[in-house]
């Protein structure tokens, strides 16, 4: 019995470690996609999150792309740019950055800025109470 109950010290302090401290997420690598998969007649546009946590829709082949403060919007852009027809979404597991011209939401970029800004303010103000 007592060694059950240390089990179930070590996995919730090990559950709580995960809470405070979650890991970096991972950069995701946009590789070109399988033709046997998508066609060429179908864009298909990357649909996920940046390092500031703003969600980026970007084409797959580099031509057009966004910064938006909602999932939906980055949608909403994908569907716009591919009219009339559909187009596929892929979502990568890590995070990613826009790396051409943003043509979403202007405003995006402001806000991800002071969002970064007020994450480093906090873990500053996180650390200096540890101390």
């Amino acid at each position: 019995m007592p060694l059950q109950m240390s089990e179930d010290a070590v996995m919730a302090a090990m559950a709580l470690r995960a809470i405070r401290h979650p890991p970096e997420p991972q950069p995701a690598v946009l590789r070109p996609l399988d033709p046997d998969i998508v066609s060429a007649a179908i864009p298909a546009f990357f649909i996920g999150r940046n390092r500031a946590g703003l969600w980026v829709a970007r084409e797959a082949n580099g031509r057009t792309g966004g910064l938006f403060l909602f999932k939906s919007s980055a949608i909403d852009f994908a569907n716009r740019q591919s009219t009339p027809a559909r187009c596929a979404l892929v979502f990568p597991t890590g995070t990613f950055e826009l790396d051409i011209e943003n043509r979403g939401n202007p405003l995006v970029v402001l806000t991800g800025r002071w969002w970064s800004w007020a994450q480093r303010l906090a873990l500053r103000l996180s650390e200096r109470r540890r101390t």
